[in-house]
């Protein structure tokens, strides 16, 4: 692939990460944000004893302007980080089209970077979790992403290899099994994390995960959409007048 094309590639990757960036914002914005406000209020109701300092930015500002830059931007550079994969990844993962290696990285990518890591460290809204251990938490999820994409990797890897040997469905199932297996080992051996105040909502918990996880799975599932179909448009171009042709082809019985 040369670099005229990765360039275009990385474009398009960049344009659809703001499109997708679009919907995540109104997905965050809508079921998101009230669970956040519900949890600063839980928050600033067992605080009242401490004095507040001056607040730089407001509420409102936050979860408007705020929200919409942080979204927009990691979208636009999510979607050109996936770009570059998908330029590595193309070819190398099956005999798929553009559009299918598109949709089969962003699930492949939705899976590994967040799905798995989610699930032993899922998201918290603010209010739980203790303040001095911040860092730590960060880098145990940030661990367990890295370990679910090597272990992502590692799949492609043992399901070609045992393709060959095992047929192309028992060495999905087999390289299947791996990463379940894997996975596990790590969700068993890294430390467990549970800061949730007794008190706290359950409720309000569960809603702002699953909130969570919806804003990522529209900005992956529409980014897979658009950029499939973006890089379709770039790499199998349909010929020039092959609509004109067709649509002449399908009037000609016509006038008999």
């Amino acid at each position: 692939m040369n670099s005229a094309i990765v360039r275009n590639l990385l474009v398009r990757g960049m344009l659809a990460g703001l499109a997708a960036g679009l919907l995540a914002l109104a997905v965050a914005y809508f079921l998101g944000e009230p669970r956040v406000d519900s949890a600063i209020a839980y928050e600033d109701s067992h605080s009242h004893a401490h004095e507040h300092g001056v607040e730089l930015v407001s509420r409102t500002m936050q979860s408007t302007g705020g929200l919409a830059t942080g979204v927009l931007l990691y979208g636009v550079a999510f979607g050109g980080i996936a770009a570059l994969a998908y330029c590595f990844a193309l070819g190398r993962i099956g005999r798929f089209g553009p559009r299918a290696s598109a949709l089969l990285l962003s699930g492949a990518g939705l899976l590994a970077v967040y799905v798995v890591p989610f699930l032993k460290y899922p998201a918290n809204p603010p209010s739980v979790g203790d303040p001095d251990t911040i860092g730590r938490r960060t880098t145990l999820y940030f661990l367990m992403m890295v370990l679910s994409v090597l272990l992502a990797v590692g799949t492609v890897i043992v399901g070609k290899r045992l393709a060959p040997r095992l047929g192309t469905w028992n060495a999905t199932i087999a390289a299947g099994a791996f990463f379940v297996l894997t996975v596990g080992l790590a969700y068993a051996f890294l430390p467990a994390v549970n800061e949730v105040p007794k008190d706290f909502s359950g409720t309000l918990l569960w809603q702002f995960r699953l909130a969570a996880l919806a804003i990522q799975l529209t900005l992956w599932t529409a980014f897979g959409l658009v950029f499939g179909l973006l890089a379709e448009r770039l790499l199998s171009p349909r010929p020039a007048g092959a609509g004109q042709r067709g649509a002449s082809a399908q009037a000609a019985p016509a006038a008999h």
